[in-house]
């Protein structure tokens, strides 16, 4: 137990000097040059992509019964001549 809290302690100490060091301006600096630098690549979120994906497994799905449906409508045409 007294390790546990040694190294809990040596953390918040580590976490304290970080965020009063200017290793924390780094980050945030380097966190906003790359968020700006991926929203000039157009880029979508996992969200919006998988709205799409379903979206697209939708429509195929009606391709689908639409081919087979016309693949029917073919047949019996055939069968009439």
């Amino acid at each position: 137990m007294g390790k546990t809290n040694f190294f809990d302690d040596l953390q918040s100490k580590i976490n304290q000097a970080l965020e009063n060091s200017p290793a924390k301006d780094i980050e945030k600096n380097v966190k906003t040059m790359l968020s700006q630098g991926f929203s000039k690549l157009d880029l979508v979120t996992r969200e919006e992509f998988d709205v799409q994906m379903q979206v697209l497994a939708k429509t195929r799905a009606k391709l689908e019964a639409l081919e087979a449906r016309v693949t029917e409508l073919e047949g019996q045409l055939k069968k009439q001549q």
